[in-house]
Order: structure tokens, then C-alpha cells, then sequence
């Protein structure tokens, strides 16, 4: 399944590869040519879907635990002091997010969207640790009625495009889609220091399904 937020991408990706594929026969007699053009542009084709696939996920049930929000791989966790909607001394864990990962974001946890900031920036790698503070970044605070989670969907060096269908307020579920950054980037989840953190550092979580954290 292709996300709804790389629709209009794909689209105008197979329309300008079917027209470079017609010049390429009408220009060309040689088969060669033709046909190694034609494996070209169908890897092309295929790395786009690949990027802006969706797969279904099963996510875990249970109120004390905070799911993974993205694909890919645990780059840091640290103590951090955040004052944005935790106030206070809280746990980040970071995933970075590869172009070959699945890239749509999933809420990490059930609650009301309490929180909302777009915030311009950098475009430093993503793996840095100061790309949390320096790119351009979105920040959703979500309340659990027990506890609080802050994410933060950071754009890198490549990905510049950052899509979050959010607005204070609403009420989600975790492991629900909400967002994407177009291209790799990464994903920061702070959550309160009663939580253990259950994943280590390089580990590959999955969107929608690794439990990331849960309360002692």
C-alpha cells in the first residue's frame, strides 16, 4: 500500500518516467538502448514505491506502554531537561531513519494532541546529536491522562518535508498514522523518567509495533 502522503509524488514520478520512456523509443532503434533505459527507470519506479510504501502494523495493546512512532534505528538515549511540555528532567530516545526505512510516523501513544510547534531550522545530518535542537523540526506534546509524551519529527540533510496531520485537541491512538518526513530523516521521543526504556542503542524498531518504553 502507498501512503496518502507521497500519492501525488508517485503519480508525477510515473508520468514523467513514462514520458522519458516513450523518447527513449521513438529516439532509439537500438534495443540495447531501449531496454536498458527501460531497467533503469523501473528501478527508479521501484525505489519511489519502495520509499512511500505503508504496510499495515499490530500494535501492542495496554496503557503504560510508548510505541514506537518511526522505522529504523536507535541512534541516542540520554537524559534530557525539556521545557517545552514535559517541563522537566525526561528521557530521549532518537530513531534515524534511513531512505530505505518506511517512512510514515505512527503516534506513539493514545491521549489528546495537547501540543503543537513548527519550529524552521538547520538541515544537519540526522544522526547528529544537534539536529534535535537545530533543524527544522515539529514538536507534538501528547497527553495520556496519566502521563505525557513529547515527539519531534526532525527534517535532515536530504529529507526537507516534513507532513504532520495534527491539531491540538484531537484525540489519538497509538500506533495510528498521523505524518511523514519525505526522504530520511529522524524521530526524537521524550517521555517521562518513571518509563524504562526497553530498546538499546542501534537497535531497529518498527513503527506502530516496537514498545520503545513503558512505565516501572
Amino acid at each position: 500500500m502507498i501512503t496518502k502522503y507521497g500519492i501525488g509524488i508517485v503519480v508525477k514520478v510515473v508520468l514523467l518516467l513514462l514520458i522519458a520512456g516513450g523518447i527513449v523509443w521513438l529516439t532509439n532503434d537500438g534495443s540495447t538502448v531501449r531496454w536498458t533505459a527501460t531497467g533503469l527507470l523501473l528501478v527508479i519506479l521501484g525505489l519511489v514505491l519502495n520509499f512511500f510504501r505503508d504496510p499495515d502494523r499490530t500494535t501492542p495493546t495496554g496503557d503504560n506502554f510508548v510505541i514506537s512512532p518511526a522505522d529504523g534505528r536507535v541512534v541516542v538515549i540520554r537524559e534530557v531537561e525539556e521545557g517545552e511540555f514535559l517541563r522537566g528532567t525526561a528521557q530521549q530516545v532518537s530513531i534515524f531513519m534511513s531512505p530505505l526505512n518506511v517512512h510514515v510516523n505512527r503516534f506513539p501513544i493514545s491521549g489528546k494532541v495537547q501540543y503543537f510547534k513548527h519550529l524552521p531550522g538547520k538541515f544537519l545530518a540526522a544522526f547528529e546529536e544537534k539536529s534535535s535542537e537545530a533543524n527544522e523540526r515539529t514538536l507534538i506534546g501528547i497527553d495520556h491522562g496519566k502521563f505525557k509524551v513529547l515527539m519531534k519529527q526532525i527534517a535532515g540533510y536530504v529529507a526537507r518535508r516534513i507532513v504532520a496531520d495534527v491539531t491540538v485537541g484531537m484525540d489519538v491512538v497509538a500506533g495510528e498514522r498521523f505524518g511523514m518526513i519525505k526522504f530520511g530523516s529522524r524521530v526524537d521521543v521524550i517521555v517521562p523518567m518513571t518509563f524504562r526504556v526497553r530498546v538499546r542503542l542501534n537497535e531497529h524498531v518498527v513503527a506502530g509495533e516496537t514498545i520503545i518504553a513503558a512505565a516501572n
